[in-house]
C-alpha cells in the first residue's frame, strides 16, 4: 500500500506542463536482429552487444514524466516522497553490462564536410550519397534507416569492417545515443568505431549516464515536451526504485515484473536485480 501510495503521488502535477513525448527506438534495434554470424563475435568482444536485447519498444510515459517532473540539475538526482534517487554507474554496470572502467572518448563537434569523409571512409558510401544524406538531414546526420540499408549491402558485398560499423552505429543510435529527431544519429559517433580494436577500451557506460543525464536536464525544463536518450535504462532503473522503495525489498515482484513486461532474458535479469540489490544494500 505504501508503494502505490507513493507511486500516485509521483503524478500530481502531470497537468502542469505539456505532454512528454518519448524517443524510444526499440523496435528499431529489434527489427533489425543480431548481427550476422560472420560479425557476431566482433559485436560481443567490444561490449554493446548487451543493448540488442536491453531495449523497451515502448516507454510507460506516465511513470518516466513522474520522474523527469522530480528531477533536480543541480544534484542529478530524482528527489522523490520515499528518498532521494540516483543512477549511479554501478546500476549501468549492473543492468547493461557495459564497461565503466576506460577510456573516455571526447566527441568534438562535427562540421558537415567531416560528417561526409566520415562515411566515405568508414562506412564506404559514395560521396554523392554521402552529401545528399547530410543534405536531408539538415546537418552532420545520418538517417538510421540508411544504416540499416548499408549493413545490409556491406554484408552482400562482403566488407565485414564497414558492416560492423553500420551495425554499431545503428545501435548507438537506437539505445545510449537516441536523440530528439527519433529518425536519425549524429555521424560523430562513428569517430569512435574507426578502430574496432580500440572501441573495447571505452567506457561506454559512462558515455550513456552522461547522455542520460543531459537528456534528463533538457525534459525536466518546463518547456521540454520531449525525453530523449536510453529510455530502457531510466525506465528499468526507476522500476526497480519503486519496487524496492517499501521497507522489506519484493525481490520476487519486481523479477516478475521485469520479465513479463519487458521480456528480458530470464537468467540476465535474475544477475542484474541480485547486483543492484546488492549494490543499494538490499536482501533478496
Amino acid at each position: 500500500m505504501m508503494i502505490l501510495t507513493n507511486f500516485a503521488f509521483l503524478y500530481t502535477s502531470i497537468q502542469e506542463r505539456p505532454e512528454l513525448k518519448l524517443s524510444s527506438h526499440g523496435r528499431k534495434v529489434h527489427s533489425l536482429g543480431r548481427p550476422v554470424p560472420t560479425i557476431e563475435g566482433l559485436v560481443a568482444g567490444i561490449g554493446l552487444s548487451s543493448l540488442i536485447a536491453c531495449s523497451v519498444d515502448t516507454g510507460d510515459q506516465g511513470l518516466l514524466f513522474a520522474f523527469v517532473e522530480r528531477w533536480h540539475q543541480e544534484t542529478s538526482s530524482f528527489h522523490l516522497p520515499v528518498g532521494e534517487l540516483i543512477i549511479t554507474l554501478d546500476d549501468v554496470s549492473s543492468l547493461l553490462h557495459l564497461s565503466v572502467i576506460g577510456d573516455l572518448h571526447a566527441f568534438e563537434p562535427l562540421h558537415v564536410d567531416d560528417a561526409v569523409q566520415m562515411l566515405v571512409d568508414l562506412l564506404m558510401v559514395s560521396p554523392e550519397s554521402a552529401r545528399a544524406e547530410t543534405a536531408q538531414c539538415c546537418g552532420p546526420y545520418v538517417r538510421l534507416q540508411r544504416v540499416r540499408d548499408i549493413y545490409e549491402r556491406r554484408c552482400q558485398t562482403g566488407h565485414w569492417t564497414a558492416a560492423a560499423r553500420a551495425y554499431l552505429l545503428h545501435l548507438l543510435g537506437c539505445t545510449l545515443f537516441a536523440n530528439k529527431s527519433a529518425t536519425n544519429v549524429h555521424v560523430v559517433y562513428l569517430e569512435a568505431l574507426r578502430d574496432l580494436s580500440m572501441t573495447e577500451m571505452y567506457a561506454w557506460g559512462v558515455a550513456a549516464l552522461v547522455h542520460m543525464y543531459d537528456q534528463l536536464n533538457d525534459a525536466s525544463m518546463s518547456h521540454s515536451q520531449q525525453l530523449d536518450g536510453y529510455i530502457t535504462l531510466l525506465q528499468v532503473t526507476n522500476m526497480f526504485f519503486i519496487c524496492s522503495a517499501s521497507t522489506m525489498f519484493n525481490f520476487k515482484f519486481c523479477y516478475t515484473f521485469i520479465i513479463n513486461v519487458y521480456n528480458f532474458d530470464v537468467t540476465s535479469v535474475v544477475l542484474d536485480l541480485r547486483a543492484l540489490s546488492v549494490g543499494r544494500g538490499l536482501h533478496c
